[in-house]
C-alpha cells in the first residue's frame, strides 16, 4: 500500500489507551520494527504503558506518558493539549509519525503538531488529512486495521495475533503476591470494562465448578465484587485474586494457567498474548472488532443479542444512540457452550 520512508531513525506512534487496546496493535508495532529496524520506535502512550512496558523486549523502545488530552489520551472532555507539550516533542526530531488510535478527529491534528517529515494514520471523513491514511470504517478488525496503516509505510504483518514476552521480574512480582501457581490451574475473569460485556457471575461459577481444576478469580479491585460473587456462587473453593496482581503479575499468572476464560476485556487478550489458550463470552459486533483471528487455541462463544434487552434499542448501529441501561447483552450464551469449549482446550494438556 506504500513504500518505506527513507531515511528514517525515530519514529512516534500514539495508542494512548487500555491493554487490549495497546495489545491489538502490536502486530503492527511488530510490522514497523520489522521494516525500519535501526529506528527507535517512540510510543506515545499513558503511564501504565511506561511501567509494563520497562524493560520488556518488543517493538517499543521508549514510552512517552500523555498527560490527559482529550480524544488523545482521555475520552473526558476539557482537556486541551498542554501548552509546550508538541513544542517539546517536536524537538525529537521525528521522521515519522503514525497514528492507530482512531477516527483522527482529535488525534490527526496532533499528531501534525509533532512536525514529523511523514505522517500516517487512520481517517474518518471529517478528520484531518495525514500524508499516508487509510479510511477508518466500522466493522472492521483492530488488528487489520493498524496493520493497513503499518502498511502505507512499507510495514508487512510477520503475524497477526500479539505476542508479550513474560519478563523475569513479572514472576518476581507474581511469587511475593501470589505464590506459587498450582500445576492444571485455571483463571476465570467475570469483568469488562463495560457491564454490558459481562456474562453472569453465577454463569461462571457454574463452569469452574465443573472444571474439576484448581481456579483462580482474577480482576482489578474496582471489580472486587464480581470476583467474589464468583467465588461464593461455587460450591469448590477457588482463590479471588481482585486487585492483587500488577499487569506484569498478572500476565506471569496466565502465562501458568492451562487455561483462561473470560469475558471480551483486556485480560484475556493478555494471557492469549503469553501463549495461553482462552475461552471468552463475545457480544457478536465486538468480536467483529476485537476477537481472536485464530480458533486453534482461542474459543469465542458469541450473543447474538441485537437489542438492548430493556427496552430494544438497536445496538448494532455504531452510530445509534446507547441507551441508559447495564444490564449483560450476553447472558444468553449456555454454560455448557462455555463448558464444551473449555473441555476441549484443556483436554490438550492432560
Amino acid at each position: 500500500m506504500g513504500g518505506l520512508v527513507p531515511g528514517v531513525e525515530r519514529i512516534a506512534v500514539l495508542r494512548a489507551n487500555a491493554i487490549g487496546d495497546f495489545l491489538l496493535s502490536v502486530p503492527a508495532l511488530d510490522a514497523l520494527k520489522s521494516a525500519y529496524p535501526d529506528a527507535k520506535v517512540t510510543l506515545l502512550g499513558l503511564p501504565w504503558h511506561a511501567e509494563f512496558l520497562a524493560g520488556r523486549p518488543g517493538p517499543v523502545d521508549e514510552v512517552i506518558a500523555l498527560p490527559p488530552i482529550t480524544g488523545v489520551s482521555t475520552s473526558e472532555g476539557g482537556h486541551p493539549v498542554p501548552g509546550g507539550l508538541c513544542e517539546g516533542l517536536r524537538d525529537r526530531s521525528f521522521d515519522l509519525a503514525v497514528q492507530i488510535h482512531g477516527g483522527g478527529r482529535y488525534s490527526n491534528p496532533f499528531v501534525r503538531r509533532l512536525g514529523a517529515r511523514v505522517t500516517a494514520g487512520l481517517r474518518t471523513p471529517d478528520a484531518d488529512e495525514l500524508d499516508r491514511w487509510v479510511p477508518y470504517v466500522d466493522h472492521h478488525h483492530e488488528s487489520l486495521r493498524f496493520l493497513e496503516v503499518a502498511a502505507l509505510v512499507g510495514g508487512r504483518a510477520g503475524g497477526l495475533e500479539p505476542r508479550v514476552a513474560v519478563t523475569g521480574r513479572d514472576r518476581e512480582e507474581l511469587a511475593a503476591a501470589f505464590g506459587e501457581p498450582p500445576p492444571g490451574l485455571v483463571a476465570v475473569h467475570p469483568g469488562a470494562r463495560d457491564p454490558r460485556r459481562r456474562w453472569p457471575v453465577e454463569r461462571f461459577a457454574a463452569v469452574a465448578d465443573r472444571l474439576g481444576r484448581p481456579v483462580v478469580v482474577t480482576g482489578s479491585a474496582a471489580e472486587r465484587d464480581l470476583v467474589e460473587g464468583v467465588v461464593a456462587a461455587m460450591r469448590r473453593p477457588a482463590v479471588a485474586a481482585a486487585g492483587m496482581l500488577g499487569l506484569g503479575a498478572l500476565a506471569a499468572l496466565y502465562e501458568r494457567c492451562d487455561l483462561v476464560i473470560g469475558n471480551d476485556t483486556g485480560p484475556r487478550h493478555l494471557a492469549a498474548a503469553v501463549g495461553t489458550p482462552t475461552v471468552a463470552v463475545y457480544w457478536c459486533v465486538n468480536l467483529v472488532t476485537y476477537g481472536p483471528l485464530s480458533r486453534t487455541r482461542h474459543r469465542p462463544l458469541i450473543s447474538w443479542t441485537t437489542g438492548c434487552p430493556v427496552c430494544g434499542v438497536d445496538g448494532v448501529d455504531p452510530r445509534g444512540e446507547r441507551c441508559p441501561h447495564d444490564v449483560s447483552w450476553v447472558r444468553d450464551v449456555p454454560v455448557d457452550d462455555v463448558l464444551e469449549q473449555a473441555g476441549d482446550l484443556l483436554a490438550e494438556t492432560r
